[in-house]
């Protein structure tokens, strides 16, 4: 497993996207809408700023108020510092994502990337509930100490490994969903006292004076400058650890460096306005889209495309919720304009990926000895989860097992559940375990894909529109949204010849998409965002026999294809010159799998929700206790993920009762703290 990274060869400069031309001029398409988006946002502030004040006060409104004028202090001390921060905002992220990026040799890297904006959330939310006389006076300082306090715990587990790209990300990845998923544990049980983090937690750009523009404004300006003092260090990271060294890099000593940059700059971001996404992704890969190829380029050109995207988003939600916008936060509504950009620049290039390299797993594949011993183990680790699942339960008296009689009166609810948890942990895993192997990338995960997004934004639709929908109506809209996604996706990556790293990114624009209407939807409160966040979190609840024969028998025929694959999976990640040198044919083995994944997704999200992450953790624990060849993790993942789910759904059943916690979020907080320790036992 490894990350995408440039071949060996490569020079000091970045790796280029193949197919796109060597010169910094940016290209027509990318021009032409990046004038437009300009045009766009220029004119809708014009139309905001003319909302609060007649064109006639502007200029005494925005550089000498009168004290007598209300508009013309809320003009000055409330829209033009938000209109500033925008761009500052914008900016940082976009400086952020590119050296994300560039450390850890990943195009999936953003400000998110290392815990910092879940740390930052968590710490807030805990400060709200229980210690709310903190937030009179500091709520930024607690933010950023949350914010830092996520950041070194990613840098401890992967510290053995000296940062390895790999383990950071993966590391950064599995502290952000604990803090997420314990986020999400207390906004489920608290809701009416969080709506304002809801809000916070989708980036709410409003200002009241210049304090944020004063603070963000210095640390872009610092932040820019200590990037071009790091330039030619943080350039050599395009090559591989083996060579940097040899050109007299000190590694850890580099990476530590740059990555405590990125992420004090992300954790100011975060402390300002709140958590923002998408922009630290799209921006740096927007910049390298549209012609620049060296990272002394794309240094200046992702920020400033990272302030565009925010302004222009934060200029579009302000008419929707009055003059400064507080409903709608910016920040979840940014991948609304976004990703459309992204989707449009991905279709016209005609080959744009990075280049993939032989890989760790493929340099080890005879380490397999052990692995039908370990398989024979999780199999029967299953089995007994299941039967405590159906059996084991907890009441006034405590923990018992029931008696025939009374399990007879409760397996008809408890066994579709089980059975349920049971084949979508299954799916999961085998889909995440695929998606990792195509992709090359230890961040890839089955949501991803674009299939989980597509079918919460028809649960979304349908909440929208009858909010006391029955359950097979829910089913209907969700499967539906998770099918005609796929077909969208697959008409996209036909386009591409379906190279990995072009589904992936049109899976991410779609994934922020729905992003953003949840976010809005959640920001909102009321009885659709409970039961949008309790479905988001995996639940079990509704689930009925027939859902559970019907997920049975999609997970085996689903499982029963996969082992065809094993061959194009050996072969695919050695890169596109040798698989046709060996015959397998790209073009076809390629949309299969990608097929393949969907499908495994698809049926797996219309059960226990979209975000899991089982997909995610399952491959990594079946690659640490030593599966190499692609079958023997898919066979290793697969129980590993069956088990997760069904403790997680027992559990979060019997653990809060009278309350339940959804199974896809116990799996998340059972699963992350388990691979933080075998992460931090690795050199």
């Amino acid at each position: 497993m490894t990350v995408i990274q440039p071949s060996h060869n490569s020079s000091t400069t970045d790796a280029l996207p193949h197919g796109i031309a060597p010169t910094a001029r940016l290209k027509v398409l990318p021009v032409a809408l990046v004038t437009l988006a300009f045009i766009a946002a220029l004119g809708l502030t014009a139309f905001n700023l003319d909302a609060i004040i007649p064109p006639s006060q502007w200029l005494p409104a925005l550089f000498a108020p009168s004290p007598h004028a209300v508009d013309q202090l809320v003009a000055h001390d409330s829209w033009l510092p938000r209109l500033i921060v925008a761009w500052l905002a914008g900016g940082l992220l976009g400086l952020t994502g590119t050296v994300f990026q560039q450390v850890l040799r990943n195009p999936l890297a953003e400000p998110t990337t290392l815990g910092v904006s879940a740390g930052a959330q968590l710490a807030l939310t805990t400060a709200t509930l229980w210690a709310p006389a903190w937030l009179m006076g500091m709520p930024q300082w607690i933010a950023l100490a949350g914010a830092l306090a996520a950041a070194l715990a990613v840098m401890a587990l992967a510290w053995r490994s000296e940062l390895a790209p790999v383990t950071t990300a993966v590391a950064g990845l599995v502290v952000t969903l604990y803090c997420g998923s314990f986020g999400i544990a207390l906004q489920m049980f608290h809701a009416p006292y969080l709506r304002g983090l809801f809000i916070w937690g989708g980036g709410s750009l409003a200002q009241n004076d210049w304090h944020a523009v004063t603070l963000l404004a210095v640390w872009l300006v610092a932040g820019m400058l200590l990037c071009f003092v790091l330039l030619r260090p943080l350039t050599l990271f395009s090559l591989d650890d083996a060579n940097a060294r040899g050109l007299g890099l000190s590694l850890r000593r580099t990476r530590v460096a740059a990555l405590m940059l990125a992420v004090v700059l992300s954790a100011v971001v975060v402390s300002a306005v709140g958590v923002i996404g998408f922009i630290g992704l799209v921006a740096p890969s927007l910049a390298r889209l549209a012609g620049a190829r060296r990272l002394s380029q794309r240094v200046w050109i992702a920020p400033l495309f990272g302030a565009l995207l925010l302004w222009l988003t934060d200029q579009a939600v302000q008419p929707l919720s009055g003059a400064l916008g507080d409903l709608i936060p910016a920040g979840a509504a940014s991948a609304l304009f976004g990703a459309p950009l992204m989707l449009a620049l991905l279709m016209r290039l005609r080959r744009a990926h990075w280049p993939d390299t032989p890989t760790e797993v493929f340099a080890h594949a005879l380490g397999d000895a052990h692995l039908p011993r370990r398989f024979i183990l999780m199999t029967l680790l299953c089995l007994l989860a299941f039967a405590l699942a159906l059996d084991a339960g907890r009441s006034a008296q405590g923990w018992h097992l029931l008696s025939s009689d009374a399990l007879q009166g409760v397996l008809r609810w408890r066994a579709p559940r089980a059975i349920a948890a049971l084949s979508a942990g299954v799916m999961l895993a085998v889909a995440g375990t695929l998606m990792q192997r195509l992709t090359g990338n230890p961040l890839a995960s089955p949501e991803l894909t674009g299939v989980s997004a597509g079918a919460a934004l028809g649960m979304i639709a349908l909440l929208l529109a009858a909010p006391a929908a029955s359950h097979a109506l829910r089913l209907s809209a969700t499967a539906a949204g998770a099918f005609g996604t796929l077909l969208a996706i697959l008409w996209f990556a036909r386009r591409s010849a379906f190279a990995a790293d072009r589904v992936l990114l049109a899976g991410i624009a779609i994934g922020a998409l729905f992003q953003a209407v949840a976010g809005i939807v959640i920001a909102c409160g009321g009885d659709r965002a409970v039961v949008l966040l309790s479905w988001l979190a995996g639940s079990t609840y509704s689930i009925t026999s027939d859902d559970a024969l019907h997920a049975v028998a999609l997970c085996v025929v689903l499982c029963a294809l996969t082992p065809f694959t094993a061959r194009w999976l050996t072969v695919l990640p050695l890169g596109e010159p040798v698989a046709l040198a060996l015959g397998v044919e790209t073009r076809r083995a390629r949309p299969a799998l990608f097929l393949l994944i969907a499908l495994h997704t698809a049926a797996a999200t219309l059960i226990v929700g979209p975000l899991s992450f089982v997909g995610l953790t399952a491959p990594h624990f079946a690659r640490l206790a030593g599966a190499r060849r692609p079958l023997a993790q898919i066979a290793l993942a697969a129980p590993i993920g069956a088990l997760t789910m069904i403790v997680a759904d027992w559990l979060g059943r019997e653990l809060l009762l009278p309350r339940e916690l959804p199974a896809g979020l116990v799996a998340t907080l059972i699963g992350a703290p388990w691979l933080m320790w075998l992460l931090a036992r690795r050199q």
